[in-house]
């Protein structure tokens, strides 16, 4: 039946009704802050109890019924005009019945339907008419139309009959409106599904409510726009798609909740129980790759994460995320550890570096048809994977653009920008894993990171742990390793296509409950640092640093122990438990006194030095080349070209070989510090 034809006048009836039995504080309220407040938030369980066949016309008849609800409002106030007070009312808590974006049919149209997604975009906010004043250019009548979702411009005079229209914009009422773009969740998808996306209508008071990476629950109504046209012709009886949003909410959570049944919740309190389940975690991760125990370790206390939302005194959050780099030769699996992350993570996204344009990685601002030639505010990757675990591929690869927003991301977990006049700050609490390859194709242990790959020390320095995957060549590992590949190969043939992999007795936890088991620890476990815990943290920083006193060298700087604590308390969390016990402080500075031995020894003087990754140099070379700088300001002071072969001699009697002497010269002449005037002789740039 068509609107026009429907009498509303039972439906308001009906409503005024409800409202007057359950909602009417609410509008006294509203009716003394109108306009400062212009909505009416009604729960949909409260109309379904109240009138389940009404609810269910709500669905199926959105714009009646909601058109009804507002003129029940509007006659309900009686302290002001209904012409003045004109709320929305809007419905939230419908049920969305599991649907997904990509769900959203030819079925749904004109339907009120609640989906969950995450803010992709949001363009400026334009000005649509509501209410046009037409007025006739040969008599000079003039009568208002209200523009509703199916207007059609009115042609012909209603005094004259003729066709001498001519809207008047200056008399018109206008409602602000705000497109936006959602997109599914990617805990939602399974598989390697793309990601679909809808097109949300703001109006009035939702506008400029959302932000993208904004985890919101909508509902809207699903409607559809005329056929496209191109370049002067129409694209024919093709329609898009958009939901016009009813309400909005955002979700509190970081990721979405993966429901979880009362049995399940009992298996997975009693799987916590067991005394090896860290263990068998720790198998179940990449359990196709042989060896590589303490990657594997370090990744199952990435997918716990620390204790979330903890604060410092004043408000300064902590973060609880950790964040992981893999460096090492091509051909070691690398890339596998970082797509077996994405199949346990609740929520998680892969990016490889090399394929990261503009600014892919965190966020933009940029032109946009969405917003019709206006700038639009889009979010990255990491935004989009807030709550959840970022694995970055080719990490070394990425655009210097996006590297110099990855310091903020990593350290602050916000993502801010300011481009074309729009100032915004985007929430980005993301765990970044991420995989690099060395400049010269093999890792060379006998040389320092920072020499080794094209990243900056002070994005090193982010990473709380940082692990050279390394192909030795041992016959022993060599002829296990083949053995194993082997093997998993031949059992794969076997298999049927589409069967999945049991697990053997060792690795008894399955990936979906194990899923389910990540989730419920983050979702509700917050484990508190134990006296003890904290006695042995701290007699491992304070030996380090005391160690480091007496060599002259930092082995490890305060940063470090955030991480400390952040590794044990998501060692707690693998258990399940509410206390971090000495246990879990152990496993922390079990992981990272093997780190200190891989990544900060420094191999000339075998000492530990977190130089090497906050640098890029040890303490032994910068040592070194303030030597060298010292002993060429002196003899500058004698000489005005400086023979390099004295330079040498001189810091030979510092205990500095002709070798390191002359590497020194040469990068303090690339750097422009020293130039070459001859063969042999270098002169001082002058300073200032």
């Amino acid at each position: 039946m068509p609107k026009e034809e429907v009498d509303l006048a039972p439906i308001i009836e009906k409503f005024q009704e409800f409202f007057s039995t359950r909602y009417e504080v609410q509008i006294s309220e509203l009716a003394n802050v109108y306009p400062s407040k212009k909505s009416l938030n009604v729960d949909y369980a409260d109309l379904e109890s109240f009138d389940g066949e009404l609810a269910d016309e709500l669905l199926k008849k959105p714009d009646i019924i909601i058109e009804a609800s507002e003129k029940a409002v509007m006659g309900m106030n009686r302290g002001m005009p209904e012409a003045v007070f004109e709320p929305h009312v809007r419905f939230f808590g419908v049920p969305d019945r599991g649907l997904l974006i990509q769900d959203i049919g030819s079925k749904n149209i004109e339907s009120l339907i609640a989906v969950k997604g995450v803010i992709t975009k949001r363009a400026d906010v334009v000005h649509r008419v509501k209410i046009a004043l037409y007025r006739c250019m040969m008599c000079d009548a003039s009568f208002k139309v209200p523009v509703t979702k199916k207007y059609t411009p009115p042609q012909l005079c209603e005094s004259c009959k003729r066709r001498s229209l001519r809207l008047e914009e200056d008399e018109s009422y206008f409602v602000d409106l705000q497109k936006a773009e959602a997109q599914e969740l990617l805990e939602r998808l399974k598989g390697g599904t793309p990601a679909a996306h809808i097109e949300l209508w703001l109006e009035d008071d939702l506008v400029n409510t959302l932000t993208p990476g904004d985890t919101v629950e909508i509902a809207g109504v699903m409607r559809i726009r005329p056929p496209i046209k191109f370049k002067g012709k129409q694209q024919q009886m093709t329609y898009t798609r958009f939901l016009d949003v009813l309400h909005c909410k955002r979700m509190q959570r970081d990721f979405e909740e993966i429901e979880t049944s009362k049995e399940e919740e009992m298996q997975i309190r009693e799987l916590s129980r067991d005394p090896q389940v860290f263990d068998k975690i720790k198998r179940s991760v990449a359990p196709a790759i042989s060896g590589h125990d303490e990657v594997k370790e370090a990744l199952v206390l990435q997918t716990f994460g620390g204790t979330p939302e903890k604060q410092l005194v004043g408000g300064g959050k902590i973060r609880d995320d950790i964040h992981i780099l893999l460096i090492g030769d091509p051909g070691v699996a690398k890339t596998r550890f970082l797509q077996s992350i994405m199949v346990l993570a609740p929520k998680s996204i892969y990016v490889s570096g090399k394929s990261v344009t503009g600014v892919g990685l965190t966020a933009s601002a940029e032109k946009d048809e969405l917003g019709d030639g206006g700038w639009t505010l889009k979010a990255g990757a990491l935004v989009l994977a807030s709550g959840g675990i970022a694995a970055v591929d080719e990490f070394d690869k990425i655009d210097d653009n996006e590297r110099g927003a990855m310091h903020e991301v990593m350290e602050s977990q916000t993502v801010s920008i300011a481009k074309a006049g729009i100032v915004a700050q985007f929430k980005a609490k993301t765990a970044v894993l991420a995989a690099a390859n060395p400049k010269l194709g093999r890792f060379d242990q006998n040389k320092l990171p920072g020499e080794q790959f094209d990243i900056p020390p002070s994005l090193l320095s982010r990473f709380d742990l940082i692990f050279p995957i390394i192909d030795i060549m041992d016959e022993e590992q060599d002829s296990r390793l083949a053995d194993h590949i082997l093997q998993s190969h031949k059992k794969a043939a076997m298999r049927k296509p589409n069967e999945v992999a049991p697990l053997s007795e060792a690795d008894a936890i399955d990936t979906t409950v194990l899923r389910k088991y990540i989730s419920y620890a983050r979702k509700n476990i917050r484990p508190v640092i134990s006296d003890e815990a904290m006695n042995k943290l701290k007699d491992f920083y304070v030996q380090l640093r005391k160690v480091g006193k007496q060599q002259g060298a930092v082995p490890i700087t305060p940063r470090y122990i955030e991480g400390l604590i952040r590794m044990s308390e998501a060692s707690a969390k693998v258990r399940l438990s509410d206390e971090v016990s000495g246990e879990d402080a152990d496993r922390a500075i079990k992981l990272m006194n093997w780190v200190l031995d891989k990544i900060m020894r420094d191999r000339e003087t075998g000492r530990y030095d977190s130089d090497i990754i906050s640098t890029g140099r040890t303490k032994s070379q910068v040592d070194k080349i303030n030597t060298i700088t010292g002993l060429i300001r002196e003899l500058a002071k004698e000489y005005d070209q400086i023979e390099v072969n004295k330079i040498v001699e001189e810091a030979k009697t510092f205990n500095i070989d002709e070798v390191a002497t002359r590497r020194i010269i040469d990068e303090l002449a690339t750097k422009g510090e020293v130039y070459r005037v001859r063969h042999g002789f270098i002169k001082l740039v002058e300073q200032g």
